[in-house]
C-alpha cells in the first residue's frame, strides 16, 4: 500500500536525521533541530527515493539528498513560523521552535538546517563529484531568490497589497513557495543518474500545484487537530487562494485534473513509476 511505502520512507529518513543530528554537540540549537525534523509526511524525501528507485539508484546514495530536502523544507518552516512571518504556534501537532525554545533558537536552528541540507546533499556517499555539484547548484536555484524564498517573498508582498492576487498570480508564486522544491525532490533521482529530468519536471510542476490547492481546501474544511497546525487562517486574513478565487468545488477540480496530468508525464517510465502515480493521488487526498 502507498501509506506503507511512505510510512517506511519516513522511518529511514527520521533513522538518518537521528544519526546526523544525534553526532552534533547537545545544545539547545541542536535540540531544536532535531525537534523540527520530527514527523511529517517526508512527501519530498519520498519523491526522491522513488525517483531514484525508477533509474536504478539505490537508496545508500538517494538517502542523503532525501534527508537533505527533508533539512531545506524544515528549515524553511521553522522560520515561516516565526512571528515576523506567519506568526505559528504550532507545527505536525507540536509546539513550534519559537514557542518551545525562543525566537533566537529558531532563527539559528532554520539556519543550521538549510547548512545541513546542502552538506548532505554534497556528502562522498551520495555520488561523483559533477552529481554532487548538479544537486547542491540546483537546490540553491529551487530554494533561494528564484524559488521558494521568492514565493515566500511574493505571499508577504501580497498581504498588503491594494488589490488581491489573480490566479496567474497565486499559481505563479505557489510554484516557487511550494512547487520548486517538490519539483527539485521529483528530479532528484534523474539528476543522481545524469539523466534527462523533462518528464519528471512536468510531473512535479502540476503535482506541486495541485498540492497547494489541495493545501487552500485543508484550511478551509481541516481540522486543526488533524491537519497539525492552525487552519482558516487565509480567509481570516482575506488572502486570495485558489479557493476563494475558483470557489471549493471548482478548486478541488482543479487539482483533480493537475493530478492526471501529472500522472501522464510517467507514461515513458511504465509501471516502475506507479509510486509516483499514487503519490499524485495522495496529495489531493491527504488529511493533513
Amino acid at each position: 500500500m502507498f501509506q506503507d511505502k511512505l510510512s517506511a520512507c519516513a522511518e529511514l529518513i527520521q533513522a538518518h536525521f537521528d544519526h546526523v543530528i544525534g553526532a552534533l554537540p547537545d545544545l539547545p540549537v541542536t535540540q531544536a533541530m532535531a525537534h523540527a525534523t520530527q514527523g511529517g509526511k517526508r512527501l519530498r524525501g519520498f519523491l526522491v527515493l522513488q525517483s531514484a528507485t525508477l533509474h536504478d539508484i539505490g537508496s545508500d546514495k538517494a538517502i542523503w539528498p532525501a534527508t537533505g530536502i527533508e533539512a531545506l523544507h524544515a528549515y524553511s518552516l521553522v522560520h515561516d513560523d516565526l512571528p515576523c512571518m506567519d506568526d505559528d504556534d504550532m507545527r505536525r501537532g507540536q509546539p513550534t521552535v519559537h514557542v518551545k525554545w525562543d525566537e533566537a533558537t529558531a532563527v539559528l536552528a532554520g539556519d543550521a538546517l538549510q547548512s545541513l541540507a546542502f552538506e548532505l546533499v554534497t556528502h562522498p556517499n551520495a555520488g561523483t563529484a559533477q552529481t554532487r555539484a548538479d544537486l547542491a547548484l540546483s537546490l540553491a536555484i529551487a530554494s533561494g531568490a528564484q524559488g521558494m524564498v521568492l514565493g515566500q517573498a511574493l505571499d508577504i508582498a501580497a498581504e498588503t497589497a491594494e488589490e488581491p492576487l489573480t490566479l496567474e498570480e497565486i499559481q505563479a508564486l505557489q510554484r516557487g513557495k511550494t512547487g520548486a522544491l517538490i519539483e527539485w525532490s521529483a528530479c532528484a533521482g534523474a539528476r543522481l543518474a545524469e539523466a534527462d529530468t523533462t518528464a519528471l519536471q512536468g510531473y512535479a510542476r502540476d503535482l506541486g500545484l495541485a498540492f497547494q490547492i489541495a493545501d487552500d481546501v485543508l484550511d478551509v474544511e481541516g481540522d486543526a487537530a488533524t491537519v497539525g497546525k492552525a487552519v482558516r487562517k487565509d480567509a481570516t486574513a482575506g488572502k486570495a487562494t485558489f479557493v476563494s478565487l475558483l470557489g471549493l468545488d471548482a478548486a478541488k477540480r482543479r487539482a483533480s485534473d493537475l493530478v492526471d496530468s501529472a500522472i501522464s508525464y510517467l507514461d515513458m517510465y511504465g509501471t516502475p513509476a506507479d509510486a509516483l502515480r499514487d503519490t499524485a493521488r495522495f496529495v489531493i487526498s491527504r488529511q493533513n
